[in-house]
């Protein structure tokens, strides 16, 4: 089992994510996790 296998991965692009699989709902990459706080932060 390789290190990626123990990671979710992101629900956008796939990417292996910070996250351990066992983590419950949605999981994101630094990137989109990134991307979605910018996102929200200009809908206001």
């Amino acid at each position: 089992m390789s290190d990626e296998d123990e990671y979710a991965e992101c629900v956008l692009c796939r990417e292996p994510t910070e996250y351990p699989r066992a983590q419950k709902g949605s999981t994101l990459c630094p990137v989109c996790e990134w991307q979605e706080g910018q996102r929200s932060a200009c809908s206001g």
